[in-house]
């Protein structure tokens, strides 16, 4: 029973390992020290120490994350590391496992080249639409590089074994240090100056570290690459150094001997090239000999040459042919003309003016008889309403009541009386009858009131 309160070394080193795990403060570290204990292992992984002034701590690096390192580790050198903490379990210790790495102090430079890398690709620097081809024989080279390095006697001797023709201008300017840049700059505007006279400039140094490349990547410097009137040949530093004049030129060399080989061609390949050119040439040259020799032999063997007036036999049939098909399509076209005209005759016929007047001239009789008739037939309508209208204006005539004995009376105007209150005693009144009329004095006036007399 007292074994159960012991713990096994493999259970303590795993609660650690958890306790590791699970602390949010040692998931992403950035460390910064001296390389210590550092052994390069290619293609493997990488164990090494991380130490300052008063400790140590033991450094693990996969391959997966040493491979994208931009710099060559050593001994001593001060670095900044990035990664996490965590405990081995197999010996109980714990230990750093590092994810990136870059050299202390070059953080900035880091930085600095990122922001300008993106603002120069931005505005499309390094699009590959920009990239010109380079001259396949070129007359003259310029070279902008250190006139003491090694680098410009790569290039003349390659480009001299290559191709004697071409010549190598040299313009000297520094390749490192605070004035590289400027020198470098002044170095191309030079060549620009004579821009006609130069096929294809070649810019290059040596290998270094980011420091030792950094005036290849100073936007004045990258900038006049890309302004330059010829194509560019980039050989900066070695294969694995990337500078942005390596990204704006129109080439990219890994070493100052490809960067020649790219400038000009193999004088031996284009010789026998040539030669190889000129023996197609003459066999194509006789191939087409001999078949224009043959055509010529067809043609004076033909039937045509031998007996010339073979040549107009079909020639004459085919006119007769035509011959006879004109005669067929004019006969075709006057007995259509003919059929035409026959019904446009009798459409004509159809439409004669004078069986036109005729038809017109029956149905204005036709219509006059009938007006007439209608006429008459009105006009009798006529009288009989009229006889009926006197018949019935002599029965309201009041004539006719004169005539039974009836008077009527009327005022020295004219005005009809009809009733007793429209005359008054002493007034004279105007009696017409049936043959004339008599002026009678009122001497009295009776009314009657609802039968009953009134005075």
């Amino acid at each position: 029973m007292a074994d159960n309160k012991y713990l096994t070394v493999t259970d303590l080193n795993y609660y650690i390992t958890q306790k590791f795990k699970n602390d949010p403060y040692l998931h992403k570290v950035f460390l910064q020290g001296e390389l210590s204990n550092f052994r390069f292992r290619r293609n493997s992984h990488q164990y090494f120490s991380l130490k300052d002034e008063k400790s140590k701590i033991n450094v693990v690096m996969f391959r997966s994350y040493f491979d994208k390192v931009k710099f060559k580790p050593e001994e001593g050198m001060k670095v900044y590391v990035t990664g996490y903490v965590s405990v081995y379990g197999p010996q109980g210790s714990y230990q750093f496992y590092a994810e990136s790495m870059e050299p202390a102090g070059l953080g900035a430079l880091y930085e600095q080249l990122k922001q300008l890398q993106a603002k120069l690709a931005k505005e499309g620097l390094f699009n590959p639409e920009h990239k010109r081809p380079l001259p396949h024989f070129p007359d003259k080279i310029a070279v902008v590089t250190s006139a003491s390095g090694a680098v410009i006697h790569d290039i003349m001797v390659t480009a001299n074994r290559r191709f004697p023709h071409a010549e190598i201008d040299l313009f000297p300017a520094q390749v490192q240090g605070d004035t590289a840049a400027e020198t470098l700059v002044n170095a191309m505007k030079q060549i620009a100056a004579h821009g006609d006279e130069y096929d294809v400039m070649i810019i290059g140094r040596g290998g270094g570290s980011l420091e030792d490349l950094w005036p290849f990547n100073e936007e004045e410097v990258v900038r006049q690459v890309y302004d330059m009137p010829m194509p560019v040949i980039s050989s900066v530093g070695h294969e694995t150094d990337t500078t942005l004049c390596d990204l704006v030129a129109d080439a990219r060399a890994a070493t100052p001997t490809a960067a020649a080989e790219y400038a000009t061609p193999n004088l031996a390949d284009e010789l026998a090239n040539i030669s190889q050119l000129r023996s197609r040439l003459l066999a194509s040259m006789q191939t087409i000999i001999r078949q224009k020799r043959d055509i010529l032999k067809r043609i004076k063997n033909s039937v045509v040459l031998r007996e010339p007036t073979r040549l107009y036999d079909q020639q004459i049939q085919t006119v007769d042919l035509l011959k006879q098909r004109l005669a067929n399509s004019m006969n075709n076209q006057l007995e259509r003309s003919k059929q035409n005209y026959h019904l446009l005759a009798q459409r004509l016929s159809a439409a004669s003016p004078d069986k036109r007047i005729k038809e017109l001239a029956q149905r204005r009789s036709f219509y006059t008889q009938n007006l007439a008739a209608a006429i008459k037939h009105y006009l009798g309508q006529e009288r009989n309403q009229f006889a009926q209208a006197v018949q019935q204006l002599n029965d309201y005539s009041p004539l006719k009541t004169l005539e039974r004995g009836f008077v009527y009376a009327t005022d020295d105007q004219g005005k009809t009386i009809s009733s007793t209150t429209q005359i008054k005693q002493q007034e004279q009144l105007n009696l017409h009858f049936k043959d004339g009329k008599a002026v009678a004095t009122i001497t009295a006036v009776e009314r009657k009131e609802n039968g009953n007399k009134e005075k």
